[in-house]
């Protein structure tokens, strides 16, 4: 389907897309200018309720289903179809920014707002999109509800999940009053499109507008606990120790350098947990994560397998222990090929600066391109930076984004 001259000619309101973002980012707002806004909170919920009203005012129909997912849908000249989707997630992380996530969900409905606007009817209907915990800050797993959508995750095991405090997602859920009736997934979808900021620096540095975004790195996730014995730090030796920190501190040296053997792979420790964690002890058992990405399974293999590799020489020459298990796999995404290419006919047609990109975080897209052609759409962020209460974009930047996300949607959804 090709948008018509008329619909061709169509533009978001950037005053409007820039004032939804900013009266969103009040509701947790952070004294550094971010926000903490974690899923299934009482902020989440007035989040979730001005997105209901806003929705609402723009004359969409709403319904919400059992693990949390609100759907907005617009009507169509073939009600019944299978809809054209876009959005993201309102969650955040506990030092988080105003656009991760909430620029897809904002950017989706400003597309909706300026269809209505404009009176302009499309043969399938359109729906706006907002995922229940993507971020995971609150309850595991990340993305649980659009992976629960896709039938990656059951609703009872995402229902079950306990955040620290040992409450359940669903207590949390209905507490908020956000336990919808709608069935969880099992619909088709006609096309997916999701919107975001890069969270990386590619875009601002090569002065491109838009990113055409065509996959997703794959991720395994590892947790290594390393033992040693705890000992007192006089006393003992440097010859009769062993260290487990130490130990540690080798493998951590080995991710990095698995990782820069290619350029497109991703090695990172992000967590450390040292114990006893004193002063004057050896420490005795160090637990860290691992983090690998690659856009390609072998690359992911070939870092795994170094990894353990270098985990049984660095055993044997340390006295140590180490257990490495996997807590995480997403394989490789590659995004439908048909929706990439409305992504990059509507930048050409605006005369955005583009480049194809492949994305190095997971997003709820990632599920959702398991059960429905899918792309998604990228926009610089100021520095590279995201997951931080700095996090920054430009106006001008996100109405280019939601511009491009308008003519997709409307070359996928038929005027």
């Amino acid at each position: 389907m090709n948008p018509s001259n008329k619909a061709m000619g169509l533009r978001i309101n950037a005053e409007r897309l820039w004032d939804s973002l900013m009266q969103m980012a009040k509701i947790g707002a952070t004294p550094k200018g971010g926000v903490k806004r974690l899923t299934l909170t009482d902020l989440d919920r007035q989040a979730r309720d001005l997105f209901v009203t806003w929705c609402k005012q723009a004359g969409l129909s709403m319904s919400v289903d059992g693990v949390g997912n609100i759907f907005a849908r617009r009507r169509a000249r073939e009600p019944g179809a299978a809809p054209v989707v876009s959005g993201s997630h309102l969650d955040t992380q506990p030092s988080g920014g105003r656009f991760d996530g909430c620029y897809g969900v904002m950017a989706a409905l400003e597309v909706a707002r300026t269809l209505q606007d404009h009176g302009v009817e499309t043969k399938l209907p359109f729906e706006v999109a907002m995922w229940t915990n993507e971020e995971g800050s609150r309850f595991l797993p990340v993305m649980g509800a659009s992976g629960a959508f896709a039938g990656v995750h059951t609703v009872e095991e995402i229902l079950a999940a306990r955040d620290p405090d040992g409450q359940s997602f669903g207590d949390a859920l209905r507490r908020i009053g956000y336990a919808g009736t709608a069935p969880v997934g099992g619909r088709p979808l006609a096309a997916y499109f999701e919107a975001h900021i890069e969270q990386g620096p590619l875009l601002e540095n090569t002065g491109n507008i838009v990113g055409v975004v065509t996959g997703a790195l794959g991720q395994r996730w590892f947790e290594v606990t390393v033992g040693g014995m705890d000992a007192h730090a006089g006393p003992t030796p440097m010859h009769l120790r062993r260290d487990a920190l130490l130990g540690a501190s080798f493998l951590i040296q080995e991710v990095n350098r698995l990782a820069k053997l290619t350029e497109h792979s991703r090695g990172t420790v992000g967590m450390i947990v040292n114990r006893p964690n004193s002063r004057n002890v050896v420490p005795g058992e160090t637990v860290f994560s691992v983090d690998f990405r690659d856009t390609d399974v072998s690359g992911l293999d070939r870092m795994e397998q170094g990894l353990r590799a270098a985990a049984a020489r660095i055993a044997a020459e340390q006295g140590l222990a180490v257990d490495i298990r996997q807590t995480i796999f997403f394989p490789p995404c590659h995004f439908d090929a048909g929706c990439v290419a409305a992504v990059r006919a509507a930048a050409e047609r605006l005369g955005c600066a583009h480049m194809d990109i492949v994305s190095g975080a997971g997003h709820d897209a990632v599920y959702i391109a398991r059960v429905a052609p899918t792309a998604m759409i990228f926009v610089p962020c100021e520095g590279g930076i995201s997951h931080n209460e700095i996090e920054n974009a430009k106006p001008e930047d996100l109405a280019a984004g939601c511009n491009v996300l308008l003519q997709a949607v409307l070359a996928k959804a038929g005027v």
